[in-house]
């Protein structure tokens, strides 16, 4: 049996010493072979589900398939530093200088991971609960996000393991510590698009089909085309060309091909599918009216969710509440997280530091912003099971 501990875990040295694992996307760097010694010895039941050579941790503690089954969720790996000598700190150093702990991952989240698992690993110490709790930590979400969260859910359901609720511990707040929460996501969506005419002398244009004329006319469209005005609890969607690529460097050469990126991020007024199909039926309407043939590859990330408020998210937002005085905002906003994959599984919610340094040079957090975020999620844990 694993030796009982009263000392309460530490949630600053143990985000620096995740810090101090250099798990770059996709290298696992110790960072979860450091949890799962951790947890294991905690009375965790540990499991690794690694797939196509990413690695992920599953801990449950307490009976598999129990009633009551809190999840958190969260990622060890994290962007490259770049160049390191711009930084302040070592960006894999884990120093604490100026009231704020230093490095890459910080912020987004190891931070996170170590505030839940410290929250976690106290309380079935002090206050075993009548359910479980499991902890999904994936090495793949600044990645292709495909062998991560995925793969851990996956598993989750070949082998019966399932969370009645999840809290993933991505960075929330703009500002100020407890100011805003997520209950949903945009989906996200990327097209590729390909224009393919007739290359030929500028000089005798009638003798080409010149694709980039058309190709504007493409994105001009999409771009001028409101998408909705926004619904109840979502913004309206955006679409945003991200590039235009011909590659052409002779100037009396009119080109064969161009090309062009659209990203659009879309509200629950919308699916990918419908989408999808409104982009090939005004690229077959451009292709009519000028003869140059389109191709679209389309790239999804994930569908629009939504968390309605209720239970789950008073619990969250009372902790929030209790633990700094604000009331934190019900948003859906922002890029994507791994809840994009959590939703299909159970309602989840989530919350956690100021993100305002995450993927930066001198990536920080402040040190009194670790503990307020493992005292939250002891909360959440201690009223979750109450």
């Amino acid at each position: 049996m694993p030796t009982r501990s009263t000392a309460a875990l530490d949630a600053v040295a143990l985000t620096a010493e995740l810090i101090r694992c250099p798990s770059v996307t996709p290298r696992e760097g110790g960072a979860l072979v450091l949890l799962e010694k951790l947890l294991t010895g905690a009375g965790f039941a540990c499991t690794r589900v690694d797939r196509n050579g990413t690695a992920n941790l599953f801990a449950r503690w307490g009976r598999s398939g129990a009633n009551r089954t809190f999840g958190f969720n969260g990622h060890t790996d994290v962007v490259p530093a770049g160049d390191t000598a711009a930084w302040s700190h070592d960006p894999f150093g884990g120093e604490i200088s100026g009231g704020c702990l230093w490095g890459r991952g910080a912020t987004d989240m190891k931070s996170g991971v170590a505030a839940f698992v410290a929250a976690a690993i106290d309380f079935v110490r002090e206050t075993p609960p009548g359910g479980a709790i499991i902890l999904a930590i994936t090495g793949d979400e600044e990645g292709p996000a495909q062998d991560g969260t995925v793969a851990l859910l996956d598993w989750m359901k070949a082998e019966g393991e399932a969370m009645s609720v999840c809290l993933v511990g991505e960075p929330t707040c703009p500002e100020k510590m407890g100011e805003m929460m997520k209950i949903g996501r945009r989906g996200s969506m990327t097209c590729h698009f390909t224009a393919r005419g007739v290359q030929g002398h500028s000089a005798y244009p009638h003798r080409a089909r010149n694709p980039i004329p058309a190709l504007v006319r493409l994105l001009d469209r999409l771009a001028s085309h409101s998408l909705d005005g926004g619904t109840e609890h979502f913004d309206a969607s955006t679409l945003a060309i991200t590039t235009i690529d011909t590659g052409n460097p002779a100037t009396n050469v009119i080109p064969a091909r161009t090309a062009a990126t659209v990203n659009i991020r879309f509200n629950d007024a919308h699916t990918s599918a419908r989408l999808a199909d409104w982009l090939h039926e005004e690229a077959g309407r451009v292709a009519a009216e000028t003869g140059i043939e389109f191709t679209l590859d389309i790239h999804v990330s994930g569908e629009s969710f939504f968390t309605p408020p209720g239970d789950f998210t008073e619990l969250v937002a009372g902790s929030v509440r209790a633990e700094t005085g604000r009331d934190p905002v019900l948003s859906t906003s922002g890029g994507t997280s791994d809840a994009r994959f959590v939703k299909d599984h159970c309602p989840v919610v989530e919350f956690g530091l100021v993100g305002k340094t995450m993927h930066q040079t001198d990536e920080r957090v402040e040190v009194t912003q670790i503990n307020q975020l493992k005292a939250i999620y002891s909360r959440i844990l201690r009223d979750y099971f109450a």
